[in-house]
């Protein structure tokens, strides 16, 4: 079984970026940590009450990758990593514990699977299941397509709030899995099923309780008073085949909310705040207290949608134009969070969910399933890439930079007037690794067309570009779905660490037509959010009431803004490529039905 270290482009990054240039702390006010489980790293910040960075660790975290679609991790080595990078995070901000009044978590949308006794039950099939030390499926793993089928045939209403299909990223079709892959005593075993952000707050506080965030976007829950829900569908999961959830009152996933389970809105106190073990663990205080979590996607819009909202918050007026903003996470994958005061039904798009970021406000989530990690594949897979790094080296530049560099030379030698003619014939669509959003098809893949017998650098470089010009489309595509349903988005939110690449955020500005506004720590925003939720957090132990809104539009700053083109040729060339995008779709589908013998 192969273990490797899954560090997308952004973590790669973000400590040469951050580690480098601190904030310096210049008073005695109160100070938060914020920890990011990523997908391949564990990030911790410390930030003071303006939202500055005083210190930033990154700890890698070990993945098992035994094939395309297996994705393993270790509950164990994850919370040992966020400790090393919490002690690690406050030796680099030079303050002292008793300056922290409160923490939050953030992490992927991964399964967390324990026994009664909180010990690590395994999720690997390839051993039996006798390897426990792999008690996590993560976000990205593929094997409960099957049972995501299932759950789909069913059109239960439930479906209805994930978009009409639930996603084999998400928790119910892995939970599924597990029953019907593991021995029956294995099973019989688990006790205790987390979302991987819950994992992290229990392991912090000893608290079972779970997060709305969690609970409604990953696991099926409908928040009790959306249609009559009392939060668990019995009929849902009899249907599915989860029946013992329903006789046992959901213990394994958090249970009934006032009988015999607590669910939490982001930031709120959880527990006694860090327990004696955990505090010791991380150099931090017992008692600190600990907010509710959040997955990452979301923490990366409390981070971002209010940056720079100041004016209009005080006016009462951007959580009700929240329709107008769109939060993307730019890392191994892309979210895309937007919020509305109403409920809005897109296909295809997750939710409507409410009051998982900010209470009686829905969200609605769309995603990529994979960009940094296609941005990454397209470079690792071509001949040329040995030799494109080492011309990179030679001129002390990244990769990426060294890619812009070179298409800004190709365009001036061929005398092109605008950059996206050197791909006017070069073609991909990216689903390498599926549709999220907004088509919910798992098994749509990529597509190119242009292919030569080019294995130069130059071909390199020309690949890369259209990969992004592909990314940036299918945020269109998302963005489109979004707005035909009654949203009205023209602001688009970018974090990440892909926004430190200019091609990047200018092609999602031009291709998109939207404005682009970066928060002013980049990569840094998922980690910073998380701390918000720590801010929340200490202000409600301190028995004063604020909403965590007003913490994200206090604390969130705002950077760059990044405007759409207005050069009539390229809007053009951007609106004929979008088509291309489009038709490769419709193509891909009419190929499989010739295939299949449906056409």
């Amino acid at each position: 079984m192969k273990s490797v270290s899954y560090a997308s482009l952004d973590e790669n990054l973000l400590s040469r970026h951050y580690l480098l240039m601190p904030a310096t702390p210049t008073e005695d006010g109160p100070c938060f940590v914020g920890v990011d489980v990523g997908t391949g790293s564990t990030r911790a910040a410390i930030i003071n009450a303006h939202g500055d960075i005083l210190g930033l660790h990154v700890q890698p975290i070990q993945t098992w990758h035994p094939r395309h679609d297996i994705y393993q991790q270790s509950s164990a080595d994850i919370w040992s990593s966020v400790c090393v990078a919490v002690r690690s995070a406050l030796t680099a901000s030079n303050l002292p514990a008793t300056r922290v009044r409160g923490i939050g978590f953030d992490a992927t949308c991964s399964l967390v699977v324990l026994d009664a006794g909180h010990a690590p039950v395994s999720v690997d099939k390839d051993s039996a299941f006798a390897e426990n030390d792999q008690d996590v499926i993560l976000w990205a793993d593929h094997r409960a397509a099957e049972q995501a089928d299932r759950i789909n045939a069913t059109q239960h209403t439930v479906l209805s709030y994930v978009g009409g299909a639930v996603s084999l990223e998400m928790e119910v079709p892995k939970i599924l899995w597990l029953k019907e892959n593991a021995p029956r005593e294995h099973w019989d075993r688990v006790a205790h099923l987390f979302d991987l952000p819950d994992f992290l707050t229990f392991r912090a506080t000893g608290s079972l309780a779970r997060s709305a965030c969690s609970l409604t976007c990953k696991c099926s829950f409908v928040p009790p008073g959306v249609e009559g829900s009392k939060g668990w569908d019995d009929s849902f999961f009899d249907t599915i085949g989860l029946s013992e959830f329903v006789q046992e009152r959901y213990r394994r996933i958090g249970g009934v909310p006032g009988e015999n389970g607590e669910v939490l809105f982001a930031g709120d106190v959880v527990g006694n705040g860090l327990a004696k073990n955990a505090a010791e663990e991380m150099g931090l205080v017992e008692g600190t207290p600990v907010g509710s979590a959040v997955i990452d996607a979301y923490a990366g819009a409390i981070a971002t949608l209010g940056a720079g909202g100041r004016e209009e918050a005080q006016e009462g007026s951007v959580v009700q134009r929240g329709a107008n903003r769109l939060a993307i996470i730019c890392g191994t994958s892309s979210c895309h969070i937007a919020m509305s005061p109403r409920p809005i039904f897109v296909p295809g798009v997750w939710g409507p969910y409410l009051s998982v970021l900010v209470p009686s406000m829905w969200c609605a989530e769309g995603g990529q399933s994979s960009t940094g990690q296609l941005i990454d594949h397209t470079l690792t897979t071509h001949p040329s890439i040995s030799e494109a790094r080492s011309q990179a080296a030679s001129q002390n530049l990244d990769i990426y930079t060294f890619l812009n560099i070179r298409l800004a030379h190709l365009r001036t030698v061929r005398h092109l007037p605008h950059l996206e003619l050197l791909t006017t014939h070069l073609h991909i669509y990216p689903d390498f690794h599926g549709n999220r959003s907004p088509l919910a098809d798992p098994t749509l893949r990529g597509t190119v067309s242009g292919l030569s017998l080019d294995t130069s650098v130059d071909d390199l470089a020309l690949r890369y570009y259209a990969t992004l010009q592909a990314i940036a489309c299918q945020t269109r595509h998302i963005l489109e779905s979004l707005n035909k349903q009654g949203y009205t988005l023209d602001t688009l939110c970018l974090s990440g660490g892909l926004c430190r690449n200019p091609l990047f955020l200018s092609l999602h500005a031009d291709v998109t037509r939207c404005r682009v506004v970066l928060p002013r720590s980049i990569e840094g925003a998922v980690v910073v959010g998380a701390a918000f939720l720590g801010a929340k957090a200490a202000t409600a132990a301190e028995g004063k009431r604020e909403e965590l809104w007003d913490v994200m539009v206090r604390m969130g700053q705002a950077g760059e803004v990044v405007e759409p083109t207005r050069v009539s040729e390229v809007v053009e060339l951007n609106e004929r490529r979008y088509r291309v995008f489009r038709k490769m779709l419709e193509d891909q589908r009419k190929y499989r039905a010739i295939m299949e013998g449906r056409a």
